[in-house]
């Protein structure tokens, strides 16, 4: 409680004396439906929520989301507005609207998965900033009591549209929030990392559904969602499952590498074009499976790019669950307090505040509020990663043992399993219908019992060891085939003794925490755009990064890595061999033997000192 206590004399803290139960928002609120007429004749659905009471002119904030902006119906009030944990923002008097995108439920037009951005439009062109634009135009315009001033803000999808509408240039739009923002479906979000197909998702998406719209009736033949991948077997055959009624799935088979297909949608590219009066607060969670990578990569390209007011929060979260009331834990692990709650009290509303209402000190935020577990508490830094860290490199070595490098050097000696793509790793412990949440801060001692992972950590630590940064990692390996997928896990080992005191129904001595982990697609090592095989038995380099991490590995700890080539069925399988892996066979697979040398693999931590 000390702790948390000091915490909150970094941020005014906002107290709540408004009770915005469903009562006070029917009876204070208007509920009107129009269709937005956009600049090439298309009308997007919006529904505006606007305040009754008329002592002061009214900011607007914007939700558009290809998720439905219903309940439809002047009538029709969504219950989240009084059960969620956002009906601050009814309590402030916001204006609030929800807009359905184009194509999407009742708005007209085309949908276009991750519309790309246009730089230069003539005219009747349109993309989503486009739409934005014209949204907040028509708003400002025709919405009485507004008082000129817009933001707009959304988690994962929405946080796209989000970042989009900052690309608008609107006068009147001063704050945007993309949270969780997608922004590279083949680098890091959602569908691939590194050019792996994160198979799961990717299919679980779009087989229930066609393209969000309407159900599309696919019946998962069993509950164990690992043997249901693994006995379907080949990407083929899961294109045979969903027929030929999803274009988007359809789109990513015919585009396995990153090409101007996926570099088009990336959210990354054109930041510069942002305008650089309005303030981003970018929100994201640390164990966040879906788009970590999207929080991370757009702050950085925006602070290397722009000069504007833009801010980072990560919070140990899940992927959205600071839109939830309760952030105190994760899966197994406890963070002691509930962040969610500390976090829209001390920051997201404060922010909102400040730029639309100009009202508070939220424009005080530190560029960087970033929750560090094992340690379990806020920090703020003025850049991030901070400037205090220093890059340090530690080689896996004999014995399975980490040692910080003294000097790299080529060496002969490896350790090798067989990667066996009828037995993949699998990503849990236990038998599942779904990927749930928790996986990204679930145990590993199931994982290291295999012969197919590698384990490799340090002694027990004698000092508290913090890392703040993204972490380098640097293989040397063989394989017998010509190609193969490296999965690097950095994993928090927990001491023999440590126990929680009002702990989860789980055995926490010797814990071994994922912190991180990432997969690599060893044919795209040199390139993206142009895979290139192995050569077999021929010592190779593999390098690519994990994302940012915050986390205090204790006194009394162990930090450990783990590695292997499945992990299933988070990643589709590697058939072990240089081919266009959507175009597979069930016989393609293949075991392989890999190799990992010893002190010329190495991975670079950002050690905060």
């Amino acid at each position: 409680m000390k702790r948390q206590l000091t915490l909150l004399l970094f941020f005014p803290l906002v107290t709540f004396s408004q009770i915005t139960d469903s009562a006070w928002i029917i009876n204070n609120y208007t509920k009107n439906e129009y269709y937005i007429r956009m600049r090439d004749g298309v009308k997007l659905y919006t529904a505006v929520y606007a305040p009754k009471s008329l002592e002061e002119k009214h900011p607007i904030i914007i939700v558009r989301t290809p998720y439905s902006a219903g309940p439809y119906g002047e009538k029709n009030f969504d219950p989240k507005f009084w059960n969620g944990p956002r009906n601050y923002f009814f309590g402030e008097n916001y204006i609030y609207v929800v807009q359905d995108i184009r194509g999407r439920w009742k708005s007209e037009g085309e949908f276009i998965e991750v519309r790309p951005y246009i730089a230069n439009k003539k005219e009747t062109q349109t993309d989503e900033a486009s739409d934005a634009y014209d949204t907040i135009d028509w708003l400002v315009k025709n919405i009485s009591d507004n008082n000129g001033n817009v933001g707009v803000y959304g988690t994962s999808y929405p946080g796209y549209y989000a970042n989009m509408a900052a690309r608008s240039h609107h006068p009147a739009l001063k704050a945007v929030s993309p949270q969780a923002p997608v922004t590279d479906w083949y680098m890091g979000d959602d569908f691939h990392h590194n050019g792996a197909l994160m198979l799961n998702d990717a299919f679980k998406k779009y087989a229930p559904k066609n393209n969000i719209i309407r159900q599309y009736g696919f019946n998962f033949p069993t509950h164990d969602h690992f043997d249901f991948y693994l006995r379907t077997g080949a990407i083929p055959n899961f294109n045979h499952l969903l027929g030929d009624t999803i274009q988007f799935w359809n789109d990513l088979i015919l585009h396995p590498d990153y090409d101007d297909y996926w570099q088009s949608r990336n959210g990354l590219n054109n930041v510069q074009d942002n305008d650089s009066s309005v303030a981003t607060l970018i929100v994201g969670g640390s164990y966040d499976a879906e788009d970590c990578y999207g929080a991370l990569n757009l702050y950085k390209s925006i602070s290397l790019k722009v000069k504007n007011k833009n801010r980072l929060v990560m919070g140990p979260w899940s992927h959205g669950q600071w839109g939830g009331f309760d952030g105190s834990s994760l899966g197994n692990i406890q963070w002691g307090s509930n962040t969610c709650d500390w976090y829209r009290k001390n920051i997201e509303l404060p922010f909102f505040n400040y730029y639309l209402k100009n009202k508070g000190n939220g424009g005080k935020i530190k560029t960087a509020t970033i929750f560090f577990s094992g340690d379990n508490s806020w920090k703020q830094f003025e850049t991030w990663p901070p400037v205090n860290i220093l890059m340090t490199k530690y080689a896996l070595t004999k014995n399975g043992l980490i040692k910080k490098l003294t000097n790299q050097s080529v060496v002969e000696t490896y350790d090798e399993y067989v990667s066996d793509p009828s037995k993949p790793v699998p990503y849990i412990n236990e038998i599942r219908s779904g990927r749930g949440p928790e996986y990204m801060t679930d145990d590993q001692r199931f994982a290291g019992r295999r012969t197919d992972v590698l384990a490799y950590q340090t002694p027990i630590l004698n000092d508290d060891l913090t890392l703040a940064g993204p972490i380098n990692i640097d293989l040397m390996v063989a394989i017998s085939g010509t190609d193969a997928d490296f999965i690097v896990k950095v994993i928090d080992v927990f001491s023999d003794d440590f126990e929680y005191p009002h702990g989860p129904d789980y055995i926490m001595n010797g814990y071994e925490m994922l912190i991180r982990g990432d997969v690599m697609r060893g044919k795209y090592r040199n390139s993206f755009e142009k895979p290139e095989a192995f050569i077999p038995g021929k010592p190779s380099q593999v390098k690519f990064t994990l994302n940012d991490v915050a986390h205090t590995f204790k006194k009394g700890h162990r930090l450990m890595v783990q590695i292997q080539s499945s992990w299933f069925p988070l990643v589709d399988r590697n058939p072990q061999q240089f081919m266009n892996i959507y175009n597979a066979k069930n016989e393609d697979y293949q075991k392989e033997t890999i190799k990992i040398f010893h002190n010329s693999s190495i991975l670079e931590l950002p050690v905060l000192k």
